[in-house]
């Protein structure tokens, strides 16, 4: 047996970005935006790319893959620039400066040359790296906001004599701006006013990616309706099951593991397609294993396993925090005991194994796990399914250790 002390560093990244030497799929998305995006406004056209796809599915990692290929193949600056925690207008220009001082992540002699050429905001020489002075972003990001484009600008006038055609912005974690009122004619402003309309008007040669959920582009669409035009939308689907086996053995064969057959179709089942539950199961599999060979008994322990990672991080959260009704809840227990290889049950199914009292309140319950995005409708009329086999999965092993416990 293999010691788990001796098995070294493990392949995947349940909470990061897919590493470029482990993405598979995406062939369709990826070309693209490679040719009306990157190339594009590698000859000086700026073009604007909504990356769209539910959560999990992979949105970051193609984006960032994108960048990867953009600066490496048609020499864009990338500007990776995450806006989770931005809420005011002043807060897209902080991050995206921040996002800047953190450019060149694949080519580190191009990020020295941006750095350099902001030095005002670099802080001390640490352990770590150069800090960034926050107090310095915080002050300038008004100003960044409101001349996004002289300031990518000026940032790829620094490069230019490098053969840097122009810059790749990448917007991603878009939720808490989404909504906010100013953001939609920010962009549809910035659009206007970068578009090549005449020979003797100079342009940035920018790609904007944006990165968020469909909820999202509609939520900018319904504050500035026009808006929707300058983007053009690629969807990010679940991969397929030849796609996740590819990965899941290119994964596995990078730690010298094999993977028996009817473990790859137990790993690949319950991942569904989705990039970062992919990642959750490798890597529950990949501790568990003893012998560096994944069998059945190691895929059904790694199911479960992520299943309840999965659960405890998101679903405790954002489902069971949300239903303090005991008969919610009691109502979510019976559907769980159904068995977590039914994704799809009726109305009238449920019906009979409900109270009196929880029948009453059943249609308001469906109503809301559908707001929560646990259900959704299939189909016929009374008719629902899970939307995630791994949620699925973890409602069932809280009904059964509810059972234990009463």
């Amino acid at each position: 047996m293999t010691p788990i002390e001796s098995k070294g560093r493990s392949p995947f990244f349940p909470d990061q970005p897919v590493p470029v030497e482990l993405f598979v799929g995406r062939g369709e998305q990826i070309k693209r935006i490679m040719t009306r995006g990157v190339e594009q406004a590698a000859k000086g056209k700026p073009t604007y790319v909504f990356l769209e796809g539910e959560y999990g599915i992979g949105k970051t990692s193609v984006a960032q893959f994108v960048q990867w290929m953009a600066e490496r193949d048609k020499k864009l600056l990338g500007i990776y620039t995450t806006l989770d925690r931005a809420e005011s207008m002043d807060d897209v220009g902080i991050a995206v400066l921040d996002g800047t001082l953190k450019a060149g992540v694949y080519n580190p002699t191009l990020g020295e040359k941006v750095r350099a050429a902001f030095a005002k905001y670099m802080g001390e020489q640490t352990l770590f790296g150069v800090t960034i002075r926050t107090e310095a972003l915080r002050k300038e990001g008004p100003q960044i906001t409101q001349g996004l484009l002289p300031f990518l600008n000026q940032t790829w006038s620094r490069v230019k004599d490098d053969g840097i055609r122009g810059i790749c912005l990448v917007l991603d974690e878009i939720n808490g701006i989404a909504n906010n009122p100013k953001f939609a004619p920010f962009l549809k402003g910035m659009s206007d006013v970068n578009a090549p309309t005449s020979p003797g008007k100079p342009s940035v040669p920018l790609l904007l990616i944006l990165v968020g959920v469909e909820e999202r582009r509609r939520q900018i669409g319904s504050h500035h309706p026009s808006v929707g035009g300058i983007f053009d939308v690629v969807k990010i689907d679940p991969l397929s099951n030849d796609e996740m086996a590819d990965f899941y053995l290119r994964a596995f064969e990078s730690v010298k593991f094999t993977v028996e057959k009817s473990a790859m179709d137990i790993l690949t089942h319950y991942a569904a397609g989705f990039p970062k539950i992919m990642h959750i199961i490798g890597n529950a599999a990949f501790w568990i294993d003893r012998d560096g060979i994944i069998d059945k008994a190691d895929a059904i322990s790694a199911v479960i396993t992520a299943a309840d990672e999965i659960g405890k991080k998101y679903v405790d959260h954002q489902v069971y925090e949300a239903i303090r009704s005991e008969t919610y809840r009691s109502i979510l227990h019976k559907i769980g005991k159904i068995g977590p290889a039914d994704l799809m049950f009726t109305k009238k199914d449920i019906e009979g194994v409900l109270a009196e009292s929880e029948k009453k309140k059943l249609n308001n319950f469906l109503q809301k796990m559908k707001d929560l995005k646990v259900l959704r409708s299939s189909g016929s009329a009374g008719s629902y399914e899970f939307a995630s086999r791994m949620v699925r999965l973890y409602i069932w092993l809280r009904s059964l250790d509810k059972g234990k416990k009463s």
